[in-house]
């Protein structure tokens, strides 16, 4: 009984018994006679709800939301529909997939009445049936996909669910409006074999993209060693940088063999280049019968013998930048000839 209608049969008793008290019996047994008439034939729907009234077992007509009014004993109220959108779960346990993987899936299902009277009449108990629809259409469902699919594509298993629900409760006045699942669960066994397997995938990726960044690293080595192969200087300077970021940090010692410091030193070797243009050219030149051999010296290039001694000096320099940029950071241990080299003393030139 609803509020409005206790009200009122409330205010009725009330005079009945007040007319009772002043004895006056016919009015007090007219109030409580009309009080209990009310409380039986005035009915409120809420907004959301849907009566469905029968009148001598036949169907009268769907009522509310608000109040109305129906004649006792021969009308009948079967049925109190509500059409807000409700939920329903349900799950399929040990479940068979299409590749004969048995899963565990949980789901929810959302739904509404949008037809009170099939509701209430083509169907005993639309509620129940609409979850034992649903359990059956999900088991269905897992049997015709692969385990992968319906692990991965949840959104097309969703929309198929809910299509085959729908198709299948329209009749009964109900539409399904979405199903979720919101779970699968397999087992444990099958569970560590996958992951074993995309470990392995990730392992084969990252040795991928190593093996990309190896050979990328191996290009850019080959491009900075043409660049180096050209420019001797820019290779000294590299070795004193390499040295110095190792010696950053205070209290170290690193010990350099002589053997590197030369590999590290291109001013030698240019020096030896541009010295070996002044050497001697010794020329055999035969003189008749007699066969004189004549020993014949080539002029010393002036020239070149500058370039010696630039050569010499910046060589000197450059060895005494490098045992300071050492000695910033911790010490060097390297040849005395190219620590400590003395300056070129300038030659007299051998006339022939």
């Amino acid at each position: 009984m609803n509020t409005i209608t206790l009200f009122i049969v409330a205010v009725l008793t009330a005079m009945g018994g007040l007319f009772m008290y002043r004895g006056n019996v016919g009015m007090a047994i007219g109030f409580l006679g009309f009080a209990a008439i009310v409380s039986q034939s005035l009915k409120m729907a809420n907004t959301w709800e849907k009566f469905v009234v029968l009148r001598a077992g036949k169907l009268l007509g769907v009522r509310g939301p608000g109040l109305f009014l129906i004649i006792p004993v021969i009308d009948r109220v079967v049925a109190v529909i509500d059409e807000r959108i409700q939920t329903t779960a349900f799950n399929a346990e040990q479940a068979l997939t299409r590749d004969t993987v048995p899963v565990n899936v949980d789901a929810i299902i959302f739904w509404h009445v949008h037809d009170a009277r099939k509701a209430a009449l083509a169907i005993t108990d639309y509620q129940k049936a609409i979850a034992r629809v649903a359990q059956t259409s999900l088991r269905e469902m897992i049997g015709s996909s692969m385990l992968a699919s319906l692990l991965s594509d949840r959104q097309s298993a969703d929309l198929a669910l809910c299509t085959e629900i729908g198709n299948k409760t329209t009749e009964w006045g109900v539409t399904v409006r979405s199903v979720e699942i919101r779970d699968v669960a397999i087992p444990v066994a099958l569970q560590d074999a996958m992951s074993r397997q995309a470990q392995a995938e990730r392992e084969k990726q990252a040795r991928i993209i190593l093996g990309s960044a190896e050979a990328e690293i191996a290009s850019k080595f080959v491009s900075a060693a043409k660049v180096y192969s050209d420019q001797p200087t820019a290779l000294q300077l590299r070795a004193m940088n390499i040295i110095y970021e190792t010696t950053k940090e205070r209290g170290t010692t690193i010990l350099i063999p002589s053997s590197m410091v030369d590999s590290m030193n291109p001013v030698s070797a240019l020096a030896w280049a541009l010295g070996a243009r002044g050497a001697t050219v010794r020329v055999d030149e035969n003189h008749g019968d007699a066969g004189e051999s004549t020993l014949i010296h080539a002029p010393t290039d002036t020239r070149a013998e500058d370039n010696r001694r630039s050569v010499k000096a910046a060589e000197w320099s450059l060895a005494h930048a490098l045992n300071d940029l050492v000695s910033e950071g911790g010490h060097a241990l390297a040849s005395d000839d190219e620590m400590t080299p003395s300056m070129p003393s300038q030659m007299p030139t051998k006339q022939g």
